[in-house]
């Protein structure tokens, strides 16, 4: 990609990041809270951008300055400085068109959204159960790495340990943009705690990571939700409560159906479950988009097809392969104590290097 078509490019992208940030100011824009939040996420996801063409732009003017320095120079050492400047300036380019490039593709627009994760408990018994809980330590060490709050929604547990299911959020900037690459069937392969031979076995677990529908994503209506309370239970069906503080709303067009008994108080419960309601519905809508991409993409086959097998946790062997996109890491029980990022930076390349050849950038 030439120079002057980047730089043309980025003008129009900075020309709108001035317009948005003058439009933020209106008062028709102040007083529209729908579209006073489109427009800030869009000044957000501009900003780097444009901070990104600032610097490569300093380059160019300071590579064409430096050469017609050396045009008109005489004095030997100042002509070899010069040329010096110039070969540094010319090996910094590459790398920022590159990132250019990878900050121009149209990014989705759910990425920067909190997310809603379900993990639940496949073929295996009991020990599929305590994978399941495996990946909810996993995930909950991973985010506390990251600065990122998780709000435990639901969970049915396993009668030998772990999650039957659980659903949790998780709250932070960009958070689904970075986890949907969870999305899909997990494997593992070990001797369970269940076992008195010592024999290894594979067992699963389905990991579902959605945007987290915000207010003003989608409608839903009053008269179509049923909502109905009960007590909520602790292990062995125990009642943690006498009090009827959990939630269960069904919304009735759809069916689809939602719980939430991790709160004392049935209006924080409510509060959660209307949350995840307003998700899993969204995503009835998302999810065509994610069918759209998923044949392109092999990153994105779990979100597309969550019956997808994504990844194989070996214990024997102490190695984690992720089957997307061939990479096996063999460091098993610190990727168990959350540190995934390496697993999620390969994942990230391989999509972006997938879209750029699907783009004409």
């Amino acid at each position: 990609m030439a120079a002057n078509l980047i730089l043309e490019k980025l003008e129009g992208v900075k020309a709108r990041f001035i317009e948005v940030g003058q439009l933020l100011t209106a008062p028709d824009v102040m007083g529209d809270m729908k579209r006073y939040i489109k427009l800030n996420k869009e000044y957000k996801d501009l900003e780097p951008v444009v901070a990104a063409f600032e610097r490569y732009k300093t380059v160019i003017d300071n590579l064409d300055s430096t050469r017609q320095l050396l045009a008109t120079e005489k004095d030997e050492e100042m002509r070899e400085m010069a040329k010096g400047e110039i070969d540094e300036l010319l090996e910094m380019i590459p790398g920022m068109e590159e990132e250019i490039k990878i900050l121009l593709l149209p990014a989705d627009p759910e990425d920067s959204k909190n997310a809603v994760m379900e993990i639940r408990a496949g073929t295996g018994g009991d020990e599929a159960s305590i994978f399941a809980g495996d990946l909810y330590r996993m995930y909950t060490k991973y985010a506390e790495t990251r600065g990122w709050r998780v709000e435990l929604n639901n969970y049915s547990e396993g009668t030998a340990g772990g999650y039957k299911e659980i659903v949790f959020n998780i709250i932070g900037e960009g958070v689904y943009g970075i986890m949907k690459y969870e999305s899909g069937v997990h494997r593992v392969q070990r001797v369970p705690q269940t076992e008195t031979q010592g024999r290894i076995h594979t067992s699963a677990a389905t990991v579902a990571v959605l945007p987290e529908a915000g207010e003003f994503d989608i409608e839903v209506k009053t008269e179509d939700i049923r909502k109905d309370t009960y007590c909520s239970s602790g292990p062995g069906g125990q009642s943690v409560n006498t009090t009827y503080s959990a939630i269960r709303l069904t919304h009735i067009p759809t069916g689809v159906v939602v719980t939430c008994q991790d709160e004392k108080s049935q209006i924080k419960n409510l509060e959660k479950a209307m949350k995840e309601l307003r998700t899993r519905l969204y995503n009835l809508e998302y999810q065509k988009y994610l069918d759209e991409i998923s044949h392109k993409r092999k990153t994105m086959v779990s979100t597309g097809d969550r019956s997808a097998k994504i990844r194989t946790y070996n214990y024997p062997q102490g190695r984690v392969t992720d089957h997307r996109i061939n990479l096996t890491i063999y460091n098993l029980p610190v990727v168990m104590d959350g540190s995934i990022q390496e697993l999620i930076d390969k994942l990230q390349l391989a999509e972006n290097a997938e879209r750029l050849k699907e783009s004409n950038i």
